[in-house]
């Protein structure tokens, strides 16, 4: 309903060629909210259009387009901005960049399918320990990708796979790509594929770590992403960081259920954000906030005002999720009115020592769920990353206890689960006050094993009107 409002009332919506111009006012969907958090602002992009085919580049998915795209992208920018149209084809192409008042443009039917030659993204910087993200944008303002169309990462180049996660068909079709085994068969790496493409490190697991996202926007400000799919990433989705002013409305976001590492749409240390109408059904988590350490030089550092809104989430680790990292803070964040079906984990707050921050003004209501594998909400305070292929001896637990998890200030209600195993798990540090100032109120989860396990020792949850009713059968 409040969607439809939106489209009622919208003003200063342009249109060139069918494409959506980032100037939008969202006004309506800042309505009614429980606290006040700063508005995402309009911004537009010059009506200048170039169509990709005109360049000479073929949608044929075997020529590899990469120079005329970049080509096209740069002079666009260099003459003040405008929309580079990708029309109906598949399109194969390498690492590209966004520039300054670029709108890339989908229209439907139109692929951006990334190269399964791996050399081709070496980012040749001695400092770099990844390589190039398949877009990526860097220190740049004004900048959208819209429309209808598909961006596809190729991940499966690049991503491992554990056998236990896989069924024996998907299991024998990797085999078939070549790469190599290991520990007894129960890990696969894409490593020296019958393919022929050469890889870009001495092993397979060094391989791994380079992996990089679909799309990585860099200390940006201003950025819109609307309409358009992005799938198969070789590790996270949609992944802007240290940016502000960001909108994205309408993506769906998609990749195997396996897939490892496959994030969503994880925005890290981003001010002024709103999510809305979004589908996903991912590998890991769903929407994300994360915060890394203070970057001196950055726009801006933590997460602030961020309103996440009317979006639907099928598989992922958790529909909704703060942490790990969290060290620069969350504030102002408004989640509200979105559908998790099929989760790991609903509401899943998680982060450990070395990795922690303090949250405040944390307001999450109307959540429907149904098929929680195992948490409705989870708040964790041990948690370790732990890469494909590591042991138990090789997480490395810090020496040092700073940024310690403070999970205060978050407020949960109007929630209704229908399947879960366990409602609602709670567990913090002993000696910290990691869990506080967390209320519950006005919710209803159907359990299947337990309505609650909460460590009142070193948690403090305010649990109100709400009712746990436990699915027999």
């Amino acid at each position: 309903m409040k969607s439809l409002i939106y489209l009622a009332s919208v003003l200063g919506i342009l249109f060139t060629s069918q494409k959506l111009i980032a100037n939008q006012f969202y006004t309506d969907y800042y309505r009614d909210l429980p606290i006040e958090i700063k508005q995402v602002k309009p911004f537009s992009i010059p009506d200048k259009n170039i169509n990709l085919s005109d360049r000479g580049a073929k949608g044929d998915g075997l020529t590899l387009n990469t120079e005329l795209i970049q080509k096209t992208i740069d002079e666009l920018s260099l003459e003040g901005g405008g929309h580079l149209i990708i029309p109906q084809g598949v399109w194969l192409t390498g690492p590209l960049e966004l520039k300054s008042n670029v709108d890339l443009h989908l229209e439907r039917n139109a692929i951006l399918f990334f190269s399964p030659d791996k050399q081709l993204y070496i980012d040749n910087n001695p400092k770099a320990g990844r390589v190039y993200p398949c877009i990526r944008a860097v220190r740049c303002s004004n900048i959208s990708i819209t429309g209808q169309g598909t961006i596809d990462g190729n991940g499966a180049q690049w991503r491992p796979v554990k056998r236990a996660k896989v069924s024996d068909v998907e299991w024998k079709r990797f085999k078939q790509m070549g790469g190599v085994e290991r520990q007894d068969g129960t890990l696969w790496y894409p490593w020296q594929l019958k393919s022929g493409y050469i890889d870009v490190a001495e092993t397979p697991e060094k391989q791994e770590k380079r992996r990089n996202d679909l799309l990585r926007i860099n200390h940006c400000e201003n950025v819109l992403l609307s309409g358009v799919t992005f799938q198969n990433a070789p590790k996270f989705h949609v992944h802007p960081f240290n940016s502000r002013n960001i909108i994205i409305d309408g993506i769906t976001v998609r990749c195997p259920w396996n897939a490892q590492n496959g994030d969503a749409i994880d925005l890290s240390d981003c001010h002024q954000a709103l999510v809305v109408n979004c589908i996903v059904d991912a590998g890991d988590d769903g929407i994300c906030m994360k915060s890394g350490s203070y970057k001196k030089d950055a726009i801006v550092n933590g997460c602030e005002d961020i309103l996440i809104q009317d979006n639907t989430v099928y598989h992922a680790h958790g529909g909704f999720v703060i942490g790990s990292e969290d060290i620069c803070g969350m504030n102002r964040i408004v989640v509200r009115d979105c559908t998790f079906s099929g989760t790991d984990t609903g509401l899943r707050f998680k982060s450990g020592i070395g990795r922690g921050g303090k949250t405040g003004d944390i307001y999450i209501n109307d959540i429907m769920m149904t098929d929680i594998n195992s948490e409705a909400i989870i708040f964790q305070c041990d948690y370790a990353d732990r890469p494909a292929g590591s042991k138990e001896s090789d997480i490395v637990k810090p020496t040092e206890t700073k940024n310690i998890p403070e999970f205060t200030g978050i407020h949960i209600s109007d929630v209704i689960c229908r399947g879960t195993r366990t409602a609602i798990a709670a567990s913090g540090l002993q000696g910290f006050n990691c869990v506080h100032g967390i209320t519950i109120t006005d919710c209803t989860f159907v359990y299947t094993q337990s309505p609650t396990k909460i460590d009142k020792a070193t948690t403090d949850i305010a649990i109100k009107n709400v009712n746990f009713i436990n699915d027999k059968k």
